[in-house]
């Protein structure tokens, strides 16, 4: 089956490029192994999406982008892809279930969670141990919980566990937090947050499920589960070996959202330099798409 672009994953930047794509009149197929929306649909809160005016949760506010996408004629399959490579010019995208041609194509994998690295993470990974409060918060109500971490995401899920757990210990390595200082100044604010600077997670303790943790310092605190914010890793194992790679593992591009090899785009979270913000990420495939069919248009004359 042949497309113009093929785009891989569903996030807000596959998204985006599947509209602009489609819109701008390219045969478009878009592959996502899960569901559409990405990680941003576990997310408690967004309220810093431009024309978003009141709070909403991540899986609300992604709710019509495939349908948008749709709309303009871009077809959405729930496909794993498997293996990417290049014949006679042309891409070669496999799924466990077909094989599809594209002329380019948009990479948007996104990323997935780090862990954190304490004894017993994998262990009680679903026994206490998460990397989704609005998955799992519902667990904790009126309980007491850990989150680790010092970035945005950090903060946001401890201000949205706040509200449904007893006590949110906020555990962070360095002396100062990472994220925005509006988000800061509303941690502070709030009662049930106890922050806790210079202090790494050692181990979770329990039997069946968690039952406290050991801090660095050896100090012991009782709580029910930990949910860990730590960054995350890049899903770039399709083109690891087809495009240039940062240091970080990140997917070179220019500000075409270009990679190294020809035909090839990379937008959101997957590329180098990304912010890692839905709004940035829904620009990426815009101009990745964009881009793309200037590139066909080209290759066409």
């Amino acid at each position: 089956m042949g497309y113009d672009i093929v785009i891989i994953g569903g996030g807000p930047a596959g998204l985006s490029a599947g509209i602009y794509a489609s819109r701008l009149g390219a045969k478009t197929l878009l592959l996502e192994k899960l569901n559409p929306g990405g990680q941003i649909t576990l997310s408690s809160e967004i309220e810093n999406y431009p024309g978003i005016c009141e709070v909403k949760s991540g899986l609300e506010f992604m709710g019509c982008w495939p349908e948008q996408a749709k709309k303009f004629g871009c077809e959405i399959k729930s496909e794993e892809v498997t293996k990417l490579s290049m014949e006679n010019e042309k891409w070669i995208i496999e799924t466990h279930k077909n094989k599809y041609k594209a002329k380019a194509v948009i990479l948007a994998t996104g990323s997935n969670p780090k862990k954190a690295g304490f004894e017993g993470e994998e262990e009680f990974t679903g026994r206490g141990v998460s990397y989704c409060a609005v998955c799992d918060g519902f667990f904790y109500k009126d309980r007491v919980v850990a989150v680790i971490g010092g970035g945005d995401t950090a903060l946001e899920e401890a201000l949205y566990l706040s509200k449904i757990a007893k006590k949110v210990y906020l555990i962070h390595r360095r002396d100062k937090f990472r994220a925005a200082p509006h988000t800061q100044k509303k941690v502070l604010n709030t009662p049930n947050i106890e922050i806790i600077f210079n202090e790494t997670v050692k181990k979770v303790i329990g039997k069946d499920f968690v039952e406290g943790i050991i801090l660095s310092s050896n100090k012991e605190i009782k709580l029910d589960g930990v949910f860990v914010f730590v960054g995350m890793k890049v899903n770039n194992e399709l083109v690891k070996d087809l495009a240039e790679l940062n240091e970080y593992g990140e997917v070179k591009v220019n500000l075409k959202m270009e990679t190294s090899k020809k035909g090839l785009y990379a937008a959101g979270d997957v590329r180098s330099d990304s912010v890692k913000q839905v709004i940035a990420a829904a620009g990426d495939g815009a101009t990745a798409a964009i881009n793309a069919i200037k590139y066909i248009e080209g290759e066409n004359k």
